[in-house]
């Protein structure tokens, strides 16, 4: 399905990451684009395991309620002061000293993304989307291929029994391998440079190279993919972190676009940030 007529959904996507110039465009009808949206029904497969391809995304037009924070929840606190179940930790909330002390001197300025740098998982815990909130998903029967439509990123996912590569430098998105159990692809991912944040929007979140993530992806039916993550890092964290469970919809589309970055677009955004940080260090 051609897909000039949902570019701005995209854009808004990335606005809603970053705010990045280059992503200005007209709007979207939402209701007419999910006309094409794939029928429900038994979920497809390949080589006798479940086919995740598709392009997945939120399942609704992105620019609406965020809700909390990257990792975090609501506060505690009913009325009359009953108690209530306090929110999972958060990524942030983990932090060893050292690693809180390391944040406390990074700002909006020292964003990786204001540079094109991907994070490392992604802006909406969804490590699929990177920085923005769509990516693309295609499966063969030795490999899972991830793209992501922000910043030009992939993951190339062997399927077949190999070991982690040892061959390769670090990398911003890391180098990965998956293996199935039963009907939920398990994708295990380290070798991270730590260059990047975990997250973007002027989220703080460095993260070391001793990052190791462990994603979780199972297809509930043919329009829908339910995604949990565990996140290690022990120069960093008191303790592990797991990922607020995710669930993506196939979207009425069926094909990523290429928004690339230059760092040209994203100076004006460096010189305000930097500006309006000026002397908080």
């Amino acid at each position: 399905m051609k897909r000039a007529w949902i570019k701005s959904s995209v854009m808004a996507a990335a606005a809603l990451a970053l705010a990045l110039v280059w992503f200005a465009t007209a709007p979207v009808n939402l209701a007419a684009a999910q006309i094409g949206a794939a029928p429900s029904g038994s979920v497809p497969r390949i080589d006798g395991h479940p086919d995740l391809s598709g392009v997945w995304w939120p399942g609704s037009d992105i620019g609406g309620a965020r809700g909390a924070p990257a990792g975090g929840g609501a506060r505690g606190g009913g009325r009359g002061g009953a108690p209530q179940t306090p929110p999972p930790p958060s990524y942030n909330s983990l932090y060893q000293p050292s690693a809180q002390e390391k944040a406390k001197t990074l700002s909006d300025k020292d964003d990786p993304t204001l540079r094109c740098i991907p994070v490392a998982f992604g802006t909406l815990n969804v490590s699929l989307f990177s920085v923005g909130a769509v990516g693309q998903i295609v499966q063969t029967p030795k490999f899972v291929v991830m793209l992501t439509e922000t910043y030009h990123g992939f993951q190339i996912i062997p399927t077949d029994g190999r070991a982690h590569r040892d061959d390769v430098p670090p990398a911003y998105r890391g180098d990965s391998v998956g293996h199935w159990e039963g009907d939920t692809l398990v994708v295990d991912t380290t070798n991270f440079s730590d260059s990047t944040w975990m997250f973007a929007e002027g989220r703080v979140s460095p993260h070391s190279d001793a990052l190791h993530i462990v994603e979780r992806y199972h297809r509930l039916d043919a329009n829908t993919l339910e995604v949990e993550a565990r996140v290690e890092d022990p120069k960093m964290l008191t303790a592990p972190w797991t990922v607020p469970k995710q669930t993506l919809k196939l979207a009425p589309f069926d094909e990523i676009m290429s928004l690339n970055c230059s760092g040209i677009e994203t100076q004006s955004l460096m010189d305000a940030a930097a500006k309006q940080n000026y002397g908080k260090k």
